[in-house]
């Protein structure tokens, strides 16, 4: 069995509003891990701009067609990506405060931010269970609609892929046209 298809199916969530981004567009994926995403994106035509610290998980998404990588410590206070602008921003599984302006000011108009991360409340079924990587109840909402559109939102209990508590948000910067 090869590395892709061990790989976990990509998340609803990234797939119902990934319909958003506007078709071929520039899409950053952050702390992709081993690219779930990543691949799924680039395979329906999108240029997918994979991050994470870990060269190792970048390795095998280097040859994928529509895929550039970077190799960056997103914690390490520098931006990788200087002034580049994205149609799209993925972000699974991951929460650092710090960049949310960073990633916010990185979104082209009429961009798509996706974002699903862990909350409050999943230190009862695991990790991430430090309340520094926990988002608080509404925390997405608040945060995102002071500078984007809020397309949807949810927070709450999920089962599956594994019991967790998060949080979801769908915003774009400008207006929302159709719904997917």
């Amino acid at each position: 069995m090869n590395q892709e298809t061990q790989l976990s199916p990509p998340s609803p969530w990234v797939c119902r509003f990934a319909t958003l981004i506007p078709e071929g567009g520039r899409v950053l994926d952050i702390a992709c891990g081993r690219g779930r995403h990543t691949r799924w994106l680039a395979e329906r035509g999108f240029q997918v701009s994979a991050v994470d610290k870990d060269e190792a998980v970048l390795s095998p998404l280097s040859g994928v067609p529509g895929v550039r990588t970077v190799c960056a410590d997103l914690e390490d206070k520098s931006w990788p990506l200087g002034g580049e602008q994205f149609d799209g921003i993925v972000i699974t599984n991951y929460l650092w405060r710090p960049l949310v302006p960073l990633i916010l000011a990185s979104l082209e108009l009429n961009g798509v931010l996706i974002q699903e991360t862990f909350m409050l409340g999943n230190e009862y079924f695991g990790k991430p269970d430090n309340p520094a990587f926990l988002l608080r109840p509404g925390e997405l909402l608040e945060v995102v609609r002071q500078r984007l559109t809020v397309v949807a939102f949810e927070q709450g209990e999920v089962a599956t892929p594994r019991p967790a508590v998060v949080q979801r948000i769908c915003a774009v910067r400008g207006t929302v046209g159709r719904l997917p």
